[in-house]
């Protein structure tokens, strides 16, 4: 599913995947669709809301009909977080970097570093990306974001994807999941602690953001056997090192599988 190249001994390379496994071009031209048409449109009249978001609060500003795109805005205008008096809707514990991602989804489409897509190529890319690698429009761009509550830095897309979880914006899990899989270059720690993190922010049918994990891991198991951090952390636990077994497993039988496809034999 996954090739790899190292750029260090503590890092773990960009996921390359195989052109057979790509994107079909259904997918493509729908996913250029969604970026082209953002969620609104030039008209907006509705309402301004006021948002207080983060334990040391920030104001925001939104339409209410921008809001109302998401579920969980459209109840939480109806309720406890909603001083109607006001028209303000107070979230204490999100990150107001991440709720930045989200309002700029909700009016553009998409927030920065934005998926763009390389005709020349056939295929998406990050805006802005230091492709230093040449590894086709791929790198690292604004890739990482200090949230004090997971004690640092994460993969900024994993916490965007649980965001979208939380507000019910599907579209928007869709789109962090594929530009988080164009970055490269991330380090071990960062991405175990943006794996924990997945798992904590995620329901258990989570098959996207947890899978993506699951792979990275098993494709850079050689960067990650060598890693004091990845000791650390199975040494703490969780119910992602069980879904991780599972998913070696997996792996060595779809080796034995084409391995008897060709010699038949068993392990």
């Amino acid at each position: 599913m996954f090739k790899r190249s190292f750029h260090s001994k503590d890092r773990a390379g960009k996921a390359v995947k195989p052109s057979k496994r790509s994107f079909s071009d259904r997918q493509k031209l729908k996913l250029q669709q969604n970026l082209d048409s953002p969620p609104v449109g030039k008209s907006l009249t509705s309402p301004i809301i006021t948002l207080v978001v983060g334990r040391e609060p920030r104001i925001f500003a939104a339409h209410e009909d921008v809001l109302s795109l998401s579920p969980f805005f459209t109840a939480a205008l109806k309720g406890q977080f909603y001083e109607s008096t006001a028209k303000r809707v107070a979230l204490p514990d999100e990150d107001p970097q991440i709720f930045s991602c989200i309002l700029e989804y909700l009016y553009k489409g998409d927030y920065y570093p934005r998926l763009l897509f390389n005709k020349r190529r056939a295929s998406f890319e990050l805006e802005d990306a230091q492709d230093l690698q040449n590894l086709g429009g791929r790198g690292s761009v604004e890739s990482t974001v200090a949230i004090t509550s997971a004690g640092g830095v994460l993969l900024k897309d994993t916490v965007v994807y649980c965001a979208a979880e939380r507000y019910g914006l599907d579209e928007l899990k869709r789109l962090a999941l594929r530009k988080q899989g164009l970055q490269s270059g991330i380090t071990v720690d960062v991405i175990l602690r943006s794996a924990r993190y997945a798992y904590e922010n995620t329901p258990d049918s989570d098959s996207k953001l947890r899978a993506h994990y699951l792979a990275l891991i098993i494709r850079s198991r050689k960067t990650f056997k060598r890693s004091g951090t990845m000791q650390m952390e199975m040494e703490i636990g969780g119910s992602k090192f069980f879904d991780l077994f599972v998913a070696m497993c997996n792996h060595v039988d779809d080796i034995v599988d084409i391995g008897n496809n060709r010699s038949p034999k068993t392990i």
